[in-house]
């Protein structure tokens, strides 16, 4: 049985696409910040699977130790999911606060990099690592300087690492607009109900997972098209 570790997988895309995966037979390995909703998300996926969830910051040396640990040998699937917005509203750059700054790079780029590297020996060749990135580390949004280079870095991370490891496939996805908490946080005063569910990007990514496309950095849509 193959092993697929994701990180805030106890709601939004995180848990979409661990629902999927469960339902193809892969064994998991979850976390999320929150436990109480770590372990919910852990008793629905543990009828279709075998499911270790382990709660925590990613941005924690100590916590990304145990989910490797816990992963075990091999791990087929890393997906660096989990992600902090920063303030809510986003600020201007010239008033956002030198330390939630940092703490957005810490949980949205420095935490893959430390994952991935400790998941590398474990992973085999073939084996997919799948970065979630997003449209705000191309496109120059207002208020989104934090949130976007952020994800402009891990962006730039997924495509040195894909240069350096040939051996696996390595992808940095954007999934697109989708109906979930942090989308709301991003957009606090609006209604987002007209945004779909993070449900609609899953195929996409599965189609990441179970292919055999190169490595490199895809949007959702694109992906969504090509399987049309």
């Amino acid at each position: 049985m193959a092993t697929a570790l994701i990180t805030g997988a106890s709601r939004g895309l995180g848990l979409a696409l661990a629902r999927a995966l469960a339902g193809e037979g892969w064994r998991l390995v979850i976390d999320a910040r929150g436990a109480e909703e770590l372990e919910r998300a852990a008793r629905e996926l543990g009828r279709l699977t075998d499911v270790v969830a382990v709660a925590g910051d990613v941005a924690d040396p100590v916590h990304r130790e145990s989910l490797v640990e816990v992963a075990g040998e091999r791990i087929e699937l890393l997906v660096n999911n989990a992600s902090v917005l920063g303030p809510s509203p986003q600020p201007a750059l010239d008033r956002y606060p030198p330390t939630e700054l940092e703490r957005v790079f810490r949980v949205n780029v420095l935490a893959p990099a430390a994952l991935i590297r400790l998941a590398l020996p474990r992973a085999p060749r073939g084996a997919a690592i799948v970065n979630i990135t997003s449209d705000a580390a191309v496109e120059p949004y207002p208020g989104w300087g934090g949130y976007g280079s952020a994800k402009a870095a891990l962006d730039q991370l997924t495509a040195v690492l894909a240069a350096e490891r040939p051996d696996l496939r390595v992808y940095a996805v954007d999934p697109g607009d989708m109906r979930t908490r942090m989308h709301q946080q991003a957009f606090p005063d609006e209604d987002i109900s007209d945004r779909p569910p993070p449900e609609d990007s899953v195929p996409a990514l599965l189609s990441l997972v179970d292919g055999a496309l190169p490595s490199g950095r895809y949007r959702a849509a694109d992906l969504a098209q090509v399987a049309a």
